[in-house]
This record gives C-alpha cells, sequence and structure tokens, in this order.
C-alpha cells in the first residue's frame, strides 16, 4: 500500500480470498448473540471480540490469514462479527419473541420479515448521518474507541500500548470480583455532562423510595421522563438539521451536510412508514382496526422506529449505553393508551426495539474505522472505508437473518426466550387506564424541561431519563467515583492527565468486555 494518500486503496470487504473467513465469524457471532441472551439474558459488547479474533488470525502463519495483518481489513471483520451478534439477537429474536410469549406464533414470519428490514434501514440510517453535526464521528462513541485502541495497540509498541495494557488488565480483574470497571472507563472518556445525567438517574432510580418514600416506576416518573426528554430531543436534532449554516469542509469529523441530514430523516422515515404499512396488511392487524387507526397506527408505528433509534444513538453516542428495551416499552405504553388492540401493539414493540441496536453498534464500528483510518486526514480514503464497513454490516445481517429463521423454532419450543420479549408481553396483558396517561404527561415537562436547559450538546434530559429506567445503583456510584478520579487527575496533570485517562479508559472498557464475554461463554455449558 503506497504512502501517497491519492494512491492509497482502502481494502474490499467482499474479497474471495475472506468470504469463508467472514462467513464462519457472522454464523458464530450470531449463535453467540442467540445463546448468551436467551440463556444468560446479556448480549456483551463482541466488538472487542471481533478485533481479538481478527488479531489473533493475523498471527496464524498461513496465507488465507496473511491479509489480516493490515488494521482495515482487522476492522472489516470486526465490524461483521459485531453486526451479526446485536443484530440476531437484540435486533431480530427479541421482535419475533414477542407474538410467541403472546401466544400468537402467526405473527412469527411477519414480525421477523419487518425486524429485518427495520435492521437495514437502521444500518443505513447511520451510515448516511454519520459524521454529520448530529452523529459527528468525533463523537465519543466510548466501545469504538476501545476497539480501535485495541487495534492499534496490537500493532504498534510505546507506552500507549503499555497504558492500554494496564487497562485491559485492570478492567478484566475488577469485572472478575463484581466491580463495574467498564463504567469507570466510560467515565473517563464520554462527556462529563452526560455521564453525570446518566449516573444521577441511576442512583435517584435506585434509591428512590429512601429518597422519594415511593417507588418511582409505580408512578410512570421514569418513562414521562424519557418521553419529554426524547420529544425535546428530537426537536433540538431538527434544529439541528434546518439551522441556516453550512458545515465548513475543513471541520474535522463532519463529512455530511445538513442537506445530507435532511434527506437521511426524511427517507429514513418513509422506509419506516412503507415497513408499517406492510406490516399491518401482511399480518392482518388492520381487520381490527378502522381505516381512522389503522392510518394512526402506521404514522405512529414510523414515528416510534425513528424516534426511537435517535434517542437510543444519543444515548450510546454521549455514554455508551444505549437504551433499547425501554424506549420501545414507552412507545408501547403510550400505544396502549391510543387504543390499539392487542396484536398492533404486538407488532408496534417488535418493530420499535429492532430499531436502534444496529445504529448504535453500527456507530461504535465506524468510530473504530474512522480512528484506524487516521481521524479524517484522508476524506476520500474515509469515505471509501467507511462504506467497505457498511457493506461487511450488511452481509452480516444477511447471515444473522438466516440463522434466526433457521434456530428459533428450537430456542422457544425449549423455553429459552429473551427477557425483554416477557417483559413486553407482560405489560400489554396488564393494560392500562386513563391515570397512568395523566403521569405520564407530568414527568414528561420535567424531562422536557432538564433536556432543553442542557440543550443539544450535552443531553442530559435522555442520559437522566436512561438511569432512571435501569435499576443498578451501583453503576451510579461507580459512575460518580470515576468522574472524581477524572476530576482530580485533570485538575492535577491537565491535559497530559486526560490523554492518560483516555487511553486507560479504553483498555478497562476492552478489558471488561472480554472477561464478560468469556465468562458468560462459560456460563452456556450450565
Amino acid at each position: 500500500m503506497s504512502d501517497n494518500k491519492q494512491d492509497k486503496q482502502h481494502p474490499k470487504f467482499f474479497n474471495p480470498s475472506r468470504l469463508i473467513v467472514n462467513v464462519v465469524v457472522c454464523v458464530i457471532g450470531a449463535i453467540i448473540g442467540l445463546e448468551l441472551l436467551t440463556r444468560v439474558g446479556v448480549t456483551p459488547n463482541t466488538s472487542i471480540i471481533g478485533a481479538l479474533i481478527a488479531i489473533l488470525l493475523s498471527y496464524i502463519p498461513l496465507k488465507l490469514f496473511s491479509n489480516y495483518k493490515d488494521l482495515h481489513n482487522q476492522t472489516l471483520l470486526q465490524t461483521s462479527i459485531s453486526g451479526a451478534t446485536f443484530s440476531a439477537a437484540n435486533g431480530l429474536l427479541v421482535p419475533i419473541a414477542i407474538p410467541f410469549v403472546l401466544g400468537m406464533p402467526d405473527l412469527i414470519p411477519m414480525m421477523l420479515f419487518g425486524a429485518a428490514l427495520a435492521i437495514i434501514t437502521d444500518a443505513t440510517i447511520l451510515y448516511c448521518s454519520f459524521g454529520s453535526n448530529v452523529f459527528p464521528a468525533t463523537g465519543t462513541w466510548p466501545a469504538g474507541i476501545a476497539t480501535a485502541q485495541a487495534l492499534k495497540a496490537a500493532s504498534t509498541k510505546g507506552k500507549s500500548a503499555l497504558y492500554l495494557l494496564f487497562g485491559l488488565v485492570v478492567g478484566a480483574a475488577g469485572k472478575f470480583i463484581g466491580f463495574a470497571t467498564d463504567l469507570i472507563g466510560i467515565s473517563w472518556i464520554a462527556n462529563v455532562f452526560a455521564i453525570a445525567a446518566l449516573g444521577i438517574g441511576l442512583i435517584v432510580r435506585g434509591y428512590s423510595n429512601e429518597l422519594f418514600g415511593i417507588d418511582i416506576m409505580e408512578v410512570y416518573l421514569p418513562h414521562g421522563v424519557m418521553i419529554g426528554a426524547g420529544i425535546v430531543a428530537l426537536f433540538q436534532i431538527i434544529q439541528l438539521v434546518i439551522k441556516n449554516q453550512q458545515l465548513a469542509e475543513t471541520d474535522k469529523g463532519l463529512s455530511r451536510s445538513r442537506f445530507t441530514m435532511n434527506k437521511v430523516l426524511i427517507s429514513g422515515f418513509t422506509a419506516y412508514l412503507c415497513i408499517a404499512l406492510c406490516l399491518a396488511l401482511v399480518s392482518g392487524i388492520y381487520t381490527d382496526m378502522s381505516a381512522k387507526q389503522l392510518a394512526g397506527w402506521i404514522l405512529f408505528a414510523a414515528f416510534a422506529a425513528i424516534v426511537s433509534e435517535l434517542i437510543v444513538g444519543i444515548s450510546a453516542m454521549f455514554s455508551g449505553w444505549f437504551p433499547s428495551v425501554a424506549t420501545a416499552l414507552i412507545f408501547l405504553v403510550l400505544g396502549m393508551l391510543l387504543g390499539f388492540p392487542t396484536e398492533a401493539l404486538a407488532i408496534l414493540v417488535g418493530f420499535t426495539v429492532a430499531t436502534g441496536p444496529s445504529f448504535s453498534d453500527m456507530a461504535y464500528d465506524l468510530k473504530t474505522g474512522w480512528i484506524i483510518r487516521g481521524e479524517g486526514e484522508d476524506d476520500a480514503f474515509e469515505m471509501a472505508g467507511r462504506k467497505q464497513q457498511y457493506f461487511a454490516e450488511l452481509f452480516s445481517f444477511a447471515i444473522a437473518i438466516g440463522v434466526v429463521a433457521l434456530v428459533y423454532q428450537h430456542y422457544f419450543t425449549q423455553g429459552l426466550l429473551p427477557p425483554a420479549a416477557k417483559v413486553y408481553a407482560a405489560t400489554i396483558n396488564a393494560g392500562t387506564d386513563g391515570d397512568i396517561a395523566i403521569e405520564l404527561i407530568k414527568w414528561a415537562l420535567l424531562g422536557g424541561f432538564i433536556q432543553f436547559i442542557g440543550g443539544t450538546s450535552k443531553q442530559i434530559g435522555v442520559l437522566f431519563a436512561t438511569g432512571l429506567l435501569i435499576s443498578s445503583p451501583t453503576s451510579g456510584i461507580v459512575i460518580a467515583v470515576g468522574l472524581i478520579i477524572r476530576w482530580w487527575v485533570v485538575k492535577k496533570y491537565q491535559q497530559e492527565g486526560q490523554e492518560k485517562l483516555y487511553i486507560i479508559g479504553a483498555g478497562l472498557i476492552a478489558g471488561s468486555a472480554l472477561y464478560s464475554f468469556f465468562s458468560s461463554t462459560l456460563k452456556l455449558n450450565k
């Protein structure tokens, strides 16, 4: 490969010599995702695992694997296995498990079809919007940074590699003793205001009885706050898109104009409208609704899909968390308040939860690639590499769809179901009433106000609501400890200290992810 930027060509994903390897790792990734989600209840970050596999392949002294010594080929491989894992588990299996739990197995084929279209649309919207002022390449995307640092450390030597290795060891050791070292790492990398809001939300949710004398979930406070924050966040995103200014071509990390973002959002919403219409017609749910209610359901489903993925994407960019399950639950409650029938609600929540995971996962992968490719120094090379990662993602989706279609009955007949599907089914069966609507509106005003005062660059409303929806107060305390350490180090060592925390933090995330993956995999034997 030439050092001259004009002669530099990015490796192609669809290379015959690597096709078999790509198929194998995608099948393995999809199966890993399904097994861990149904048997352990979690889907750990497999971007790091993909990077590790790529690094190991590069050490095998065979011609078949010689190409994997190239960092760009390693990036493409980790993109494909990561895409297969998350799409199979979170994007496909969760949606089709919902009608099964509700006793509607006849809806499963159509739900799989709709979820497949949703994850493809999801990734396409991210691909077209990554590098915009809404989702800039310079955004945090913590998991992407961790993966890139792992790949770079394996190919270079020096102090940075030692700092990363130290973080890897400490991250894995901390996870082994039950300490959330990954959250420490995220708190050192993520936006300070956003991650602080997440931590406060986690603490408030965990100790709401002690603080307020009530369980905030019983009064739908987290749901309402997320609705209000999400609505304001949506208007903030629209404001960014239509703002009367052009992005300078020299702005680092901004490779999409506001006109492109206009087109992306309109095209994405139109695509979701078409998918919702197909789902309504093919599944037969239109027979239980009037023409007016059907039109309302189609519009609401498309709106829920695109808003959910934007909220999930914002959360993932600023904090490394993507609350796709929680946002889908909120739109499910809203759909219930609108009076949609049970079958329509099952399709609605399945469609909504399918959007978000692939969006966030692909963003992490593109962040990794952006760093590996030189952080936008060569625009043409960056865009070429980004396109190849998009191809890798679509390829992994195709493999994941095939795997899920072949094996889902095996899981369901054994009672192996994603926990989220059971939550959605229980919510639908419980029903709702007008009193809940009043609670949601009340708390939505609070959420909207918090998001508004935080502004677009901090997203504290969305992150605070994310914390409120998760029952893990110790995680909030760990984030607080991490932020205190970050404040002390930066105060004492200035920029040099922040740079070291950045690298060690990436190591903590990577080490924690590696330990979680292998420990969860070992549990499958039980």
